[in-house]
């Protein structure tokens, strides 16, 4: 017990040292450039102002004419003439822009033209700043003017909120990302690994706090794994996560885990050899002999193989990091946000360890229901690499033969109490929904939460949403998708291995009101299971972390503010649609 609290009190004394260091300065877009429109009767003076230490990379400005029609501008306007900075050539000064009136006329007699400017450059410290535009409307003869400040997306908002705030806020509004995170399914599966743990331990030196311990080292591990995933991910555009979600790491994993299920329904018992226990018993005490390092190593695990999920605030992080180099605060903010979503965890730890039945037949009941969970978890890992029917023919005998050994079809005893007969009517129930899990794979559903979709009126007739998307492997191909694009596009990052997009494809996408909607698109789906190096060069050029991710493009240029990072509902994606005007 003691060599436990003495790791996590050192653990803590190290993150808690982090606030003490001292975090360079880092401008944010707005302080870096300043961009201002003035007018007169001449024209329209654009004047950019750099931050010290920033410039602007030349070929990425635009200067265009929007509405009525496209006209582009650059080449009618004076500029200076850029410097050479290693293979590019940047604009290292503040700078003006002049548009004359006369050739504005035509287009505002209306007063619907619309002028914009886009750019973007870096800092000389190596720090690089997203793509940024702003558009002015131009009124008749020059006289109504008007500036549009574009929204920042989501988890731009994040890295921002990141660049301009105190680490007591980041710290805090970080941990409450990480309680929202904690509600959706990156985190469920770990509900039944954990819980497996604690009643694995001896019931008779267990109770509530051993049972937060055990649970606060597999909450650290796992976030652990998060923040160094995250961090490789954000500076070397390592994504450790979709590295690890490839055929033989799910199957071992998998495989594990349904060892572990089956020791936990009696059929042996898991443990290090004696002279292993002896020894180590003797150096670090009983409760490491107990696999204290075992549970870490779980949970880190866990994080990477099991959970590998994409949110708003995890990019925001992992763009502030990108950009800004500083890994302190990103990388605490990512631990944080890590422990917030390990709450939930460390409630159900404690519980357990409180209320575990002691040995007996209760005992080997509930010891069988969170081996039914594994093998469930097992399951839902399989199904990122098997084929959507053979995952639903896996739900369907596990959820089955469950009701079966529970005891479903044997008959009530009339002397039996009222929790007994509780039990027998939610048995009863579960294996009615195995036997609608088997009619959905009869009748081909592959969504064991919608065993019947495929048996309704317009969703069974109605496309699958997959075969709405046109598959893009390389950016050449994207390119020449954009291209000869004739409405707005929009690009789907998807992987087998994600749950969130999984999420989307059988509860958004899926949606018959969404699909209305999605019909006014060009669909493009980034298949980034396999993380080759097309997908990672994909995934490079927009800077995405992982899936899922969804752009949208118009006129071949990608609406970075209504970029998607996470899950979002059938509602929620429909009011994001609105800010298209779709």
């Amino acid at each position: 017990m003691r060599y436990i609290q003495r790791y996590v009190l050192l653990f803590f004394i190290l993150i808690v040292s982090l606030f003490g260091v001292e975090k360079s300065k880092v401008l944010t877009p707005e302080e870096a450039f300043d961009v201002q429109f003035t007018q007169s009767r001449q024209g329209v003076v654009i004047k950019v102002g750099l931050g010290e230490g920033i410039y602007l990379y030349d070929d990425k400005m635009k200067l265009e004419l929007t509405k009525p029609k496209l006209l582009d501008l650059m080449s009618w306007v004076e500029r200076p003439a850029p410097e050479p900075h290693e293979e590019y050539l940047i604009q290292q000064k503040s700078f003006e822009l002049f548009i004359p009136q006369m050739l504005l006329d035509e287009y505002a007699t209306n007063g619907s033209a619309t002028l914009k400017f886009s750019y973007q450059g870096c800092s000389m410290l190596g720090i690089c700043y997203q793509p940024m535009n702003k558009e002015i409307v131009l009124g008749k003869n020059g006289v109504s003017f008007e500036t549009n400040s574009l929204t920042l997306s989501e988890q731009d908002a994040i890295a921002k909120q990141l660049m301009q705030g105190n680490v007591f806020w980041v710290v805090l509004s970080f941990f409450g990302f990480g309680l929202l995170l904690s509600l959706t399914p990156c985190v469920f599966p770990m509900i039944p690994i954990l819980s497996s743990i604690i009643v694995s331990q001896p019931s008779m030196k267990m109770n509530a706090k051993k049972g937060f311990l055990l649970s606060l080292v597999y909450v650290l591990a796992m976030s652990f794994a998060y923040t160094i995933a995250g961090i490789l991910a954000a500076l070397f555009g390592a994504n450790l996560q979709a590295s690890l979600q490839n055929p033989w790491v799910i199957s071992v994993f998998s495989l594990i885990f349904i060892l572990l299920a089956l020791s936990m329904f009696g059929f042996y018992e898991i443990k290090m050899p004696n002279f292993i226990q002896t020894k180590i018993s003797k150096k670090t005490g009983e409760m490491q002999t107990q696999g204290v390092f075992g549970i870490a190593i779980m949970g880190f695990l866990s994080a990477l193989i099991v959970g590998p999920c994409v949110a708003a605030p995890l990019a925001g992080a992992l763009i502030y990091i990108g950009q800004s180099g500083d890994v302190v605060l990103g990388g605490l903010a990512l631990f944080v946000m890590s422990l917030g979503m390990g709450v939930p965890l460390l409630l159900i730890g404690t519980t357990a360890g409180r209320y575990m039945p002691r040995p007996g037949l209760w005992m080997q009941r509930v010891s069988a229901i969170f081996g039914v969970m594994l093998l469930g978890v097992a399951i839902w890992m399989l199904s990122r690499i098997l084929p959507a029917h053979v995952s639903m023919a896996l739900w369907t005998l596990l959820v089955v033969s469950s009701a079966i050994y529970f005891g479903a079809l044997e008959p009530s005893k009339t002397e039996a109490s009222g929790w007994n007969k509780l039990l027998k009517s939610f048995l009863v129930l579960f294996l009615v929904y195995g036997l609608l899990l088997f009619v959905g794979f009869i009748s081909g559903a592959h969504n064991p939460l919608r065993p019947l979709e495929k048996l309704t009126t317009k969703e069974g007739l109605s496309a699958e949403p997959s075969s709405l998307f046109t598959k893009v492997k390389t950016i050449d191909a994207l390119n020449t998708h954009l291209k000869n694009a004739t409405k707005p596009v929009m690009l789907d990052f998807y992987a087998d291995w994600c749950v969130n997009c999984v999420e989307f494809e059988h509860l958004t996408f899926s949606d018959e009101r969404v699909k209305e909607k999605l019909a006014h698109f060009t669909l493009l789906k980034a298949d980034v299971t396999y993380n080759t190096s097309d997908d990672q060069a994909l995934q490079k050029a927009f800077t995405i972390y992982g899936p899922p991710a969804i752009l949208f493009f118009k006129e071949g240029k990608e609406v970075q503010e209504l970029r998607l990072v996470g899950f979002k509902n059938a509602d929620e994606f429909l009011a994001h649609l609105e800010k298209l005007g779709v």
